[in-house]
């Protein structure tokens, strides 16, 4: 299985909804919470070029946000991308 590393906020129904698809898939992630942390939000925004939480990876494949994992799961790519990534 695949790591995941998701920068999120406890605020946002987004990250929320990011973050329950991925337990209904048994799928553990490393969560990098964004509150209060400019150095983090930089860090994020650097990385994925995108400002806004969630921002989620898989493995080494940036995969967007929320709406985007989503996407993947309604074309049934998420568990296959799941399984390949080291």
């Amino acid at each position: 299985m695949a790591s995941v590393t998701i920068y999120s906020s406890d605020f946002c129904p987004y990250c929320m909804r990011a973050k329950a698809l991925l337990r209904s898939k048994g799928v553990a992630f490393d969560e990098i919470c964004v509150d209060g942390r400019p150095d983090l939000r930089e860090e994020m925004t650097a990385r994925a070029g995108r400002h806004t939480v969630p921002q989620i990876w898989v493995g080494e494949q940036h995969v967007g946000g929320c709406d985007d994992l989503h996407a993947l799961e309604h074309r049934g790519e998420l568990d296959a991308l799941l399984a390949t990534q080291p």
